[in-house]
């Protein structure tokens, strides 16, 4: 961690080595401000390896499940951003999402009421705005945490924020994430559809970053912030990335109807198979239940200003255009 100044606050960032997490531990450091940025031992490091390579981050090894980790990685600090988030929404098994959305909060949080925080910044998502029923285990798992998070606040005294994140795009998403993928496929020319009705809130990584940060300095404690640029559907998202990599707008639309029931159709053969597939009746529902999203409150108590969505795709999209993407 690097030497901290006068009136800094020092970081931890939990989940560093995730996508949204690294763009925060970036742009800490990018301001001068002592980072601390913990992984798991078996985590990749890619999104963070040309920051270790001096001394403005302090990596540690930790996990939200190991309270001892935690402790040591929260000695000394003033902020913490959670940005530890399991959003595999194709489980069958809610388990690991529970565990880990829930329980592995919950965690942190207990160690968290043991020190004086300046804040606590919860990466939440925009699906706790929508209502649960839609959006199957991931969804509730996330609001579940989201409540957990902020009776902790309130009860507590844990000065959470709350941050409801959309959908992150921009450059950095090794992995990638689910709406990351969607990108890569279509600069690989391997998309040439998209799904009619679909649509989300999305924002650029690098800004929801900057909206972390600033909610570490001036959040409100028990707030919500909307974290979100401009709703897009699928087919302006698909050839908005198209025009960029050079790639045909999409052929044709996909309804709704006919995907969820191809989705029933993948989840029998994934079970025959013993697999877990991405197309899922809960993915599908995850595709058109969003709607626009008000995010002037964070933009007038944050200062946030998020750049165009254009300028983000063009960014991911030359990301996922080069080698071995």
């Amino acid at each position: 961690m690097t030497r901290q100044q006068p009136g800094q606050h020092r970081h931890l960032v939990l989940g560093a080595s995730g996508f949204l997490g690294s763009h925060v531990v970036r742009r800490l450091v990018e301001r001068g401000l002592p980072v601390r940025a913990m992984v798991r031992p078996t985590s990749s490091t890619r999104g963070l390896d040309d920051l270790l390579e001096g001394d403005a981050v302090e990596l540690v090894h930790g996990d939200v499940h190991d309270a001892d980790s935690v402790r040591a990685a929260m000695a000394d600090v003033d902020v913490v951003h959670h940005c530890v988030v399991d959003a595999r929404a194709w489980l069958r098994d809610p388990a690991p999402l529970h565990r880990t959305n829930v329980e592995g909060l919950r965690s942190v949080l207990e160690v968290a009421r043991e020190h004086d925080l300046h804040r606590f910044v919860l990466t939440s998502s925009m699906g706790t705005l929508v209502g649960v029923p839609r959006g199957g285990h991931y969804l509730r798992s996330r609001t579940d945490g989201e409540r957990l998070a902020l009776s902790y606040a309130e009860e507590h005294g844990v000065p959470v924020v709350a941050m409801c994140v959309a959908n992150t795009y921009g450059p950095g998403d090794h992995l990638p994430t689910p709406h990351g993928g969607f990108l890569r496929e279509v600069v690989r020319g391997r998309m040439s559809v998209h799904v009619r009705g679909a649509g989300a809130e999305v924002v650029d990584v690098r800004d929801a970053a900057e909206a972390m940060v600033l909610a570490g300095e001036r959040g409100r404690v028990g707030a919500r912030y909307v974290v979100a640029a401009g709703f897009w559907s699928s087919r302006d998202l698909h050839d908005l990335a198209a025009s960029y990599a050079g790639r045909p707008p999409a052929r044709w639309g996909i309804p709704v109807p006919a995907l969820a029931a191809a989705a029933h159709v993948a989840t029998l053969l994934d079970r025959v198979r013993g697999r877990e597939g991405r197309l899922t009746p809960t993915t599908v529902r995850l595709m058109h239940v969003w709607t626009p999203l008000d995010a002037s409150t964070t933009r007038a108590e944050l200062g946030w200003a998020p750049r165009p969505v254009e300028e983000t795709v063009r960014d991911a999209v030359a990301f996922f255009s080069r080698p071995h993407r």
